[in-house]
């Protein structure tokens, strides 16, 4: 039997915050894609990294056409995940202009101009690697070891039975 104490208050309710004020996307995939398309990007690649990476789960690799289109593209990336209420967590190498960064939550975009991503091949880096074809064993004979660096190299020797066992003699001057 369970006893009660008579002063003995509910169990407080925990407070409910309200609701954020803005509206949630579901990811910002899909406002990165519209970004890309809407400036024009080229060669636009959507790579997913979740079993690669920790640091994020997709990685988008678009190509520009100017260091201008590069830097025009990756602002409107920033501008439409803003508004979509995804902060950046940070954009890099619009100064120099071959190759622009842009850091959001699960997701990275890399604006490329085509000599720099041709360059660095990101898509070979992180696309997975094709499954390996059966290893096929030659059937000839093994090649023998390389000789040891330093090793003498033997002398053949000479098993013929008509073997003379004469030795040069040293010459003599006769003067």
């Amino acid at each position: 039997m369970k006893t009660t104490r008579p002063n003995s208050r509910p169990p407080a309710r925990e407070k409910r915050g309200k609701a954020p004020t803005r509206p949630r996307v579901t990811g910002v995939l899909p406002v990165v894609e519209a970004a890309l398309a809407d400036m024009k990007a080229v060669d636009v690649r959507v790579l997913d990294v979740r079993g690669s990476s920790d640091v994020t789960d997709f990685m988008v690799i678009a190509s520009g056409t100017s260091d201008r289109h590069l830097r025009a593209v990756a602002d409107r990336v920033v501008q439409m995940a803003k508004a979509a209420g995804h902060r950046p967590l940070g954009v890099e190498g619009e100064e120099q202009g071959e190759w622009v960064l842009v850091d959001l939550p699960d997701v990275m975009v890399h604006v490329l101009l085509p000599r720099t991503r041709e360059f660095y091949q990101l898509e070979q880096l992180w696309e997975p690697a094709p499954a390996k074809v059966a290893d096929r064993t030659p059937t000839t004979k093994p090649k023998r070891a390389a000789p040891r660096a330093g090793a003498r190299k033997a002398k053949p020797r000479d098993r013929s039975p008509a073997k003379s066992s004469a030795k040069s003699s040293p010459k003599t001057s006769s003067r």
